[in-house]
């Protein structure tokens, strides 16, 4: 199995772990569209920030399902958290598949017009929301691996997965992308 991958200059990681411990630049909130806290990683991200992040969620405004909106970091090692909001899943809805997608495509398009190097994700939608995670893994990782192509702005694009089922799920994704032909052998290295 694959936990990483060269995509022009971008590396993009696979790891299992706790992402309110990464250093990235950047980690992104699977979020609810109020950005005010939740349970799973936006609570854990919450708590870790602590009391500044909910102070300066409070004047956004909200956020669309998939948009996201960058703020501070607070006590978190990462500067900043983008605050990505997926779909709920729902299976003959035509236009969860796009949410998902666009919800990873606006963090790191957000993460472009800030300047940063760096971004770590988890499995957006995943949790509480239900999107079965071998179809999310798969619009993830194809949607941060397009982006790749045509922007080099990013040295490490990280997914930190929070458990070992969902990491080795995405594992087996970015191996099949990877070994699949879907892509350019100059893009992939």
């Amino acid at each position: 199995m694959q936990s990483k991958l060269q995509v022009k200059q971008t590396t993009i990681e696979l790891i299992q772990g706790d992402i309110t411990h990464q250093d990235t630049d950047a980690i992104v909130n699977a979020a609810n569209s109020s950005l005010l806290g939740g349970g799973g990683v936006d609570g854990a991200i919450h708590n870790g920030a602590g009391p500044d992040l909910l102070r300066e969620t409070q004047n956004l405004g909200g956020c669309r399902t998939g948009d996201a909106k960058i703020t501070g970091g607070y006590r978190l090692k990462a500067k900043y958290v983008i605050h990505a909001v997926g779909p709920i899943y729902q299976r003959n809805n035509d236009s969860v598949p796009g949410l998902l997608a666009s919800a990873y495509r606006r963090s790191l398009e957000v993460g472009v017009a800030n300047n940063l190097t760096s971004i770590a994700f988890p499995s957006i939608s995943t949790g509480a929301y239900g999107y079965p995670v071998n179809q999310a893994a798969e619009i993830a990782l194809q949607t941060v691996i397009e982006f790749a192509q045509l922007n080099v702005q990013y040295a490490l694009i990280r997914f930190v997965l929070f458990d070992h089922p969902t990491w080795q799920l995405f594992c087996e994704e970015l191996s099949r992308i990877a070994g699949g032909g879907d892509y350019q052998s100059s893009d992939i290295v």
